[in-house]
């Protein structure tokens, strides 16, 4: 069928329509005339991919990858789109969410962030999935099929020059590759069930560990962590542990929450869903030995990271548990700062009413999902808090993810 695209939409879509049903198609740009193929239909819209273009948008470009469009990797959302519209379409995707979940009505800027001036070669972490046969590639989208890729183009250079594309890595179920900011290298394996996975010759120095899960890495060569280094200090990450896969991202958004949050001498701080404590460390060294800082974190081995990251600031410490739980076993009952950066669901309804409990002053919330981050917005509107603060950075150039990091503060 032919459409015509009328606006973006969240998750890298646009939206037309068709004889009065919604219709979210990939691959095609706001005001654009599209031949579109469906590949799914509910009861309510339909899904489909662009794919034939009949009257392009002046924002439309050629995609520099050969795996991009229509059925092929599902990496990627926007190749097709020129950066600054990429950007444009971001911004007016957050500020969509925000009045229609949250009720604000906020202009966004999508700030650029060094590191990926084309938009490409910026992903230092990747994992790549195994065919059967042992061949990697990406997934494609909203499907567990495989794309076989020989290179990646949104892939960081320290990724590329190991190569793991072009080896054979039968028994294995995925291959993560890691070029940290320190200059460190590892590659990742989980093998498939109890499979055993012959590692091939790498093209570069790399260490290689065993993904066995639930937090379960096996140094097989060289050191199971890898070093990042942000704003004078270094940071070990172990294995998969989480850490921002753009090289710039880690210092904008760390400059981002110390300036948006403002910690003080001799504050209370709390670091909910800490990671390997890249804010508690900037949260404690301003708020001193007056003050005092509180990470809390799920996983094991992000806890043993930021313990050890921690360890020359005595006022801060981390403790493992869930948050919705582990501010009632510590008996946290108020806090100056708080900040929270939690997966893509989001805080929740419990979090946030427990966050809002501690009559902090000032939140900062940073958030991969406007979405999750305007709903929970909403929620802490109704308990006094109003956001104040807002910036977003393009930390995932060609897809459409976007970082934002939200400051509210209490009415």
């Amino acid at each position: 069928m032919e459409i015509t695209v009328e606006r973006v939409a969240n998750g890298g879509w646009c939206v037309g329509r068709h004889e009065g049903r919604v219709v979210f198609v990939r691959h095609a740009l706001p005001g654009e005339r599209v031949r579109v193929e469906v590949t799914e239909e509910t009861t309510r819209f339909l899904r489909a991919d662009a794919v034939e273009i009949i009257e392009p948008s002046p924002d439309r470009v050629v995609p520099p990858c050969p795996y991009a469009g229509p059925g092929r990797c599902g990496g990627c959302d926007w190749q097709h789109a020129a950066l600054p519209a990429q950007r444009r379409m971001k911004a007016e995707v957050v500020a969509e969410q925000l009045r229609r979940l949250a009720g604000v009505d906020r202009k966004v800027v999508v700030e650029e962030v060094p590191g990926a001036p084309d938009g490409l070669g910026w992903r230092t972490r990747v994992r790549f999935a195994a065919r059967p046969d042992g061949a990697l590639g990406l997934r494609r989208h909203r499907s567990h099929e495989i794309e076989p890729v020989d290179a990646c183009l949104i892939a960081h250079p320290g990724v590329e020059e190991v190569g793991v594309e072009r080896k054979n890595w039968r028994g294995a179920e995925s291959v993560e590759v890691i070029a940290s900011s320190a200059g460190d290298r590892a590659v990742v394996v989980r093998p498939k069930g109890r499979k055993a996975v012959e590692v091939p010759d790498l093209d570069a120095p790399a260490a290689v560990l065993a993904d066995h899960g639930r937090g379960r890495t096996e140094a097989i060569r060289g050191r199971g962590a890898v070093r990042e280094r942000v704003a004078g200090r270094e940071f070990r990450v172990t294995g998969s542990g989480f850490w921002q896969v753009h090289p710039g991202a880690a210092e904008a958004l760390l400059r981002a929450v110390v300036e948006m949050g403002a910690p003080r001498p001799g504050e209370w701080a709390l670091d909910l869903y800490c990671g390997a404590g890249l804010f508690a460390a900037a949260l404690a060294e301003a708020v001193g030995p007056d003050g005092g800082v509180l990470g809390v974190e799920s996983d094991p081995g992000a806890v043993r990271d930021a313990r050890r990251n921690l360890r020359d600031l005595p006022h801060a410490r981390v403790e493992r548990g869930r948050v919705e739980t582990a501010l009632d076993r510590l008996g946290i009952e108020r806090a100056d700062l708080v900040v929270v950066d939690p997966p893509r669901t989001g805080l929740g309804r419990a979090v946030t009413d427990r966050i809002a409990g501690l009559q902090a002053g000032r939140i900062v919330y940073v958030s991969c999902d406007p979405a999750t981050l305007a709903r929970d917005i909403a929620w802490l509107g109704e308990r006094g808090y109003s956001l104040t603060g807002l910036r977003a950075f393009d930390v995932f150039p060609m897809t459409a993810h976007i970082e934002c990091v939200a400051l509210l503060a209490a009415s």
